[in-house]
């Protein structure tokens, strides 16, 4: 029942439906091809009545109509309210009810529900055929189509099982389309998560080695060199600030109240590779950052070209520094090009490992988010190399 009231908006409908169903069954009966009933002309019309009537409140209770409109068919034809020749209209409404039930029911159900309707049919036809024609006066005029109760048979056969599968086929369909929509909208919130989990990591990666290569200088000069010390403290405090900034904004995105009134946090871009340079060169690696910039490129690219380069500069720090780095950004209006060299860490110490890690993952899958390209792996001269091209339109969708 809840399931058909989905359907909603379509009363008037089959209250017009019903009335036309009805006028087309009391005419039918007033005027057959075979021999007519033997009940009076007038009671046509309230037979024709009641067998169309659960097709106009067939969406409220359309199992109970099903019933209803079976019994009904059933019942007219087993006393003679109907003619030889048309009973099959007595079960249109039965075929009517059976589609809508064969579209929000189980099909287990609905395909009991046309058996029953079937077999009760076509024991009607037989009863009708066997006791009630033979007692009824021969038609006034040769018919077109004589009473012949294999047609009947067929006929509401075909029709019953033509509107049970319609109704199967529409409810596989509304099924098929709403799993769709689930997984399409379970897909997206997968990509949201994933999304989130890139500027955590990105975020956090990026301060904590800072924090980390901050810390570890203090530590080792905390005696001999205390101004040094004070130097480290200040740019730990002040990387802590920004990371926990941050964090607030990208959690922020996880909010789903859509509340007005909270904060808006400007979202990192090209403006801000400056201050990433700036933290690197706190960290021991000297950064000679290049940006050419001949087109202003979109948020949402900036956002990914900032991520990109503050992934790569995370690296240097982690597992090159001390070392030297060139930072290079091209932007010509097509696409944006970002190349990170280090020349690997200093004193002979060997480097360590790059290779399948969260950051150089993330990298390659935002620059496939725009269906660029992106390559990192060591030089052959020493160090390490980072490449990517993200391809946009001015819109910063993908070309």
């Amino acid at each position: 029942m809840v399931a058909a009231r989905r359907f909603g908006g379509g009363g008037v409908v089959d209250a017009a439906v019903a009335v036309i169903v009805a006028l087309t069954i009391g005419y039918a009966l007033v005027d057959p091809p075979g021999p007519s009933s033997a009940w009076p002309a007038w009671s046509a019309w309230p037979v024709a009545a009641i067998i169309g009537f659960p097709v106009a409140v067939r969406r409220r209770w359309p199992r109970t109509m099903l019933g209803f409109a079976c019994a009904a068919g059933v019942l007219a034809t087993v006393a003679g309210a109907v003619a030889a020749g048309v009973i099959w209209l007595s079960f249109v409404p039965a075929v009517l009810v059976l589609y809508l039930v064969a579209a929000t029911v189980s099909t287990r159900w609905s395909a009991a529900g046309l058996a029953a309707c079937a077999f009760a049919a076509v024991a009607a036809i037989l009863i009708f055929y066997d006791r009630v024609l033979p007692g009824l006066p021969p038609a006034a005029s040769p018919s077109e189509l004589p009473p012949y109760w294999p047609v009947e048979i067929g006929a509401i056969s075909v029709l019953l099982t033509a509107g049970w599968a319609i109704g199967t086929v529409v409810r596989w369909k509304r099924d098929t389309t709403a799993r769709l929509v689930r997984h399409l909208a379970e897909a997206a919130v997968d990509d949201e998560r994933r999304r989130i989990a890139r500027e955590l990591h990105d975020v956090i990666g990026h301060s904590m080695s800072l924090i980390a290569v901050k810390a570890t200088v203090a530590n080792h000069v905390a005696d001999a060199r205390p101004q040094e010390v004070r130097a480290a403290l200040a740019v730990i405090e002040q990387t802590s600030r920004n990371t926990l900034t941050e964090i607030h904004r990208v959690l922020g995105l996880l909010r789903s109240d859509g509340d007005p009134q909270q904060p808006h946090r400007p979202v990192p871009g090209m403006a801000d590779l400056p201050e990433l340079a700036d933290h690197a060169r706190s960290a021991g690696v000297e950064v000679d950052l290049t940006v050419r910039e001949e087109a202003v490129l979109p948020p949402a690219v900036a956002m990914s070209v900032y991520r990109i380069v503050q992934q790569a500069l995370t690296n240097v720090v982690t597992h090159a520094a001390p070392t030297r780095c060139s930072v290079t950004v091209e932007v010509d209006g097509r696409e944006a090009v970002i190349e990170v060299i280090d020349d690997g860490p200093r004193h002979g110490r060997p480097p360590r490992a790059r290779h399948g890690g969260h950051g150089l993952i993330g990298m390659r899958e935002r620059a496939k988010m725009y269906g660029g390209t992106f390559s990192a792996g060591r030089r052959p001269d020493g160090g390490f190399q980072v490449t990517a091209r993200l391809p946009y339109d001015p819109n910063g969708t993908v070309t």
